[in-house]
């Protein structure tokens, strides 16, 4: 067999040392290339040292002054993915070592006389006194309340805030407060630094976590933390609804499903219970 010029022995020693001198193991000329022209093709394909470079100079195009009607390269996919990646730098390095927290998660729109903004502020300042830190979006409504509440209880309270198209103004409640410009990101941040999700009523953003936290749970993709939904008068009909019609009439879900989450009434039942299931899952 001829490669590069060189003629490769069918088997022996002398294969052995023009495999190890062109970096390429036995078993991928055996498996590749009997025919000459297939291992040449082959080479040309996956070798490093084959890699196709673009012809444009790109020092020169680095260095050249944006032009105020083009593209500039911090708009490109590549550039993105770095201030993604930075994104997940800074909350890990931020929140390395936090004590654990529960996130709150409920309406931007929840007025401060609201019963549910009281519920949530309340909630806070006992998720405290039980050595838990609050962990909310950290904008108004229900965010606000549940940093208010830990804030003011002399916990730790920790916002992490998303740009959005209207404008989403931090609350005042935070001693860490972080700022994300991904959704997904955001999302990970967490479930990363959470050990259980209290869910007070909200729209869709709202719904999005507590679905995204139970098919997590349910594909064991995290531990079994404790998903706590608040006010049984908001949340019965969609509880009604999966149980009716995704688990009875479709079979969509198991019945074990059921389990991942519990509906309270009261700030002291939904802490009681974020404890229970903890405990009960070795989560603390």
């Amino acid at each position: 067999m001829e490669a590069y010029g060189k003629v490769l022995p069918n088997r022996g020693i002398g294969r052995e040392k023009w495999t190890n001198e062109l970096g390429i193991s036995d078993f991928f000329i055996v498996k590749l290339c009997y025919d000459n022209r297939k291992f040449i093709n082959h080479k040309r394909k996956i070798g490093p040292m084959n890699k196709k470079y673009s012809k444009q100079d790109d020092d020169k195009k680095l260095l050249q002054t944006p032009k105020p009607d083009g593209i500039d390269f911090t708009d490109s996919d590549p550039w993105r993915v770095l201030r993604i990646q930075g994104e997940f730098v800074e909350g890990f390095d931020t929140l390395s070592g936090i004590d654990p927290c529960i996130a709150i998660f409920g309406s931007a729109r929840t007025k401060p006389d609201d019963k549910y903004y009281k519920a949530a502020e309340k909630t806070g300042a006992l998720l405290v006194e039980k050595k838990f830190g609050v962990i909310t979006g950290g904008g108004p409504g229900i965010m606000e309340a549940g940093n208010k509440g830990a804030f003011e209880a002399g916990g730790q309270s920790i916002g992490a805030n998303i740009q959005l198209p209207f404008e989403q103004t931090p609350n005042a409640y935070q001693n860490i407060s972080l700022d994300f410009r991904y959704f997904f990101v955001r999302k990970m941040i967490f479930v990363k630094y959470s050990v259980g999700f209290i869910i007070f009523p909200g729209g869709f953003g709202t719904l999005d976590e507590l679905f995204e936290s139970l098919t997590l749970a349910q594909t064991n993709k995290i531990d079994h933390f404790p998903i706590v939904l608040y006010g049984s008068e908001y949340w019965k009909e969609l509880c009604d609804w999966i149980d009716k019609c995704m688990l009875q009439k479709h079979c969509n879900i198991s019945p074990e499903d059921q389990n991942l989450y519990q509906i309270v009434d009261s700030p002291q039942d939904a802490v009681d219970q974020v404890i229970r299931v903890s405990k009960k899952n070795g989560l603390m």
